[in-house]
């Protein structure tokens, strides 16, 4: 089966962005000019941040799980960014998910917990 290799987050600033999501997860960033900058997490899969006209809001939804979510999404209001979902349980035993939007304007990427 085919496997997700790399994921890229629009963001009206690149910059601002890869700082948070290097500051929120760990992942080590390698700027690619002021427009771009790629991204890789301890074990995972890789990605990039791109340059956006304007806020992206949502679309192809990514999701990273964490230990904690309530932590997490409190680190993410310190880091500048807004909670869009609070933690909410999925049922049937999938775990729980929330939502935020990065300080680039993207609602892209979620967060998910077992617990």
């Amino acid at each position: 089966m085919p496997k997700l290799v790399y994921f890229e987050i629009p963001s009206t600033d690149v910059k601002r962005s890869s700082a948070f999501y290097a500051a929120l997860f760990g992942w080590q960033m390698t700027p690619s000019g002021d427009r771009y900058a790629m991204f890789t997490g301890d074990g995972g899969i890789g990605g990039g941040i791109e340059h956006a006209d304007k806020a992206p809001g949502e679309g192809v939804r990514v999701y990273v799980g964490v230990d904690d979510i309530p932590a997490t999404l409190a680190k993410v209001k310190a880091l500048g960014g807004k909670v869009v979902k609070e933690k909410t349980e999925i049922g049937g035993g999938y775990g729980h998910w929330a939502s935020f939007e990065d300080p680039g304007g993207c609602r892209s990427v979620m967060l998910w917990s077992k617990t």
